[in-house]
């Protein structure tokens, strides 16, 4: 099974070590990453969507994130 798990990050600058640290951690378990965050004009935004595709230990990862961050899961 595989999952793919959107973290929303509110404050990149605040919240960006942490996740980083998580995203480390299991980075065996992790195939696919995208970060996303909208540009304004002349800057980048302090918010943004992290997206990964998970291969092992789904459920594990979805608890850890789901402490700190607003998440949403899709399993296939």
């Amino acid at each position: 099974m595989r999952a793919i798990i959107g973290i929303k990050v509110g404050n990149r600058l605040q919240e960006a070590l942490k996740l980083q640290e998580i995203l480390t951690e299991y980075g065996c378990e992790i195939q696919t990453r995208i970060g996303l965050h909208p540009i304004g004009e002349y800057k980048c935004n302090n918010y943004g969507v992290v997206l990964i595709e998970v291969i092992n230990k789904i459920n594990e990862i979805y608890d850890v994130l789901a402490r700190d961050w607003d998440i949403q899961i899709m399993k296939f």
